[in-house]
């Protein structure tokens, strides 16, 4: 274990459904449009559950956090709804606040389905919803938990499982493990998800190979899919055989954490906001599991009939 968070007895989430006070802007360049500037706007909402309006697609019905609007799930999460032209890309380092914050009700404009990126993780939106301000409306919250322990596997070992909450515990546990054969290497982490844990590792970037860095502004220039991607050595972590080539973040005891921090706190954390029926409670052990596997699990949730009303 490279980092525990202890905490189990410290803060809850309120007990009534959470939006925001105000609405607050959040501008960056584009995560796919690297020379376009993207902003969000997010705005109080009473509806139930979080929501994308496109603003530039003529008459696109609002997309939904939700496992049902789940298009693709490869590099990143990809919400969609109705019209293809009507999508989210990479939608899972901003819904994480849904679940690390516990903001329940939100509703976010975009000028596009190309995101932001940040030079710090998600902490720029993160500092935007504290700017905001979080309220508390006076709808309950509906706490989850899975019926039974249930896993999912993958390729090379990995797996995902969520145990059910104790009685009364409406706490969420994570416990998760990174492997690479990089410099980031095998990191574990272990913490419940509070808003202060959340803001510690909101900050960690995304990590890439150096090998794909040097693609994506060599050769890769010559595909649309690449050449225009915003990743730089300030947004992204990158990683040789045996070194970081930038500096690396959140550094405990000698050891940058920074992969097992972003795996947990945003693709994670993401991944778990969609499920839009209430707040999950239980635990949650990762072991170099990725977007797709993560996806799998919500959707056997679903398809199972695997969760229920503490």
């Amino acid at each position: 274990m490279d980092q525990e968070f202890a905490g189990e007895d410290g803060e809850e989430f309120p007990a009534f459904q959470t939006t925001i006070r105000k609405p607050v802007d959040v501008t960056g360049p584009g995560t796919f449009f690297g020379r376009a500037q993207r902003t969000l706007r997010f705005e109080p909402s009473s509806a139930g559950g979080w929501r994308f309006q496109r603003r530039d697609v003529e008459e696109a019905m609002p997309i939904t956090v939700s496992v049902d609007n789940i298009w693709i799930t490869i590099r990143n999460i990809v919400l969609c709804s109705g019209s293809p032209h009507n999508y989210m890309r990479m939608v899972e380092h901003i819904v994480a606040i849904k679940v690390g914050m516990g903001v329940d009700n939100l509703m976010i404009r975009v000028d596009s389905g190309d995101p932001p990126l940040f030079d710090r993780g998600s902490m720029d939106l993160v500092d935007a919803i504290e700017s905001a301000g979080i309220a508390p409306g006076s709808d309950p919250v509906r706490y989850l938990t899975v019926k039974e322990p249930v896993t999912v596997g993958g390729q090379n070992g990995s797996f995902l499982t969520i145990l059910p909450a104790e009685v009364s515990n409406r706490r969420l546990l994570i416990d998760c493990a990174v492997d690479f054969p990089s410099a980031i290497g095998k990191q574990r982490i272990r913490f419940p998800v509070t808003r202060d844990i959340f803001r510690h590792g909101a900050v960690a970037r995304t990590n890439t190979t150096i090998w794909r860095m040097i693609y994506s502004k060599t050769i890769g220039q010559l595909f649309a899919d690449v050449r225009n991607l915003g990743y730089t050595t300030k947004n992204i972590q990158v990683a040789g055989r045996w070194r970081y080539f930038n500096k690396p973040g959140l550094v405990h005891n000698g050891k940058s954490l920074e992969p097992a921090w972003h795996r947990a706190a945003l693709d994670l954390l993401g991944a778990i906001a969609l499920i839009d029926k209430g707040r999950l409670a239980g635990k949650i052990i990762s072991y170099k599991s990725g977007h797709t596997l993560d996806v799998q699990m919500i959707r056997e949730l679903y398809q199972r009939d695997l969760l229920c009303e503490m």
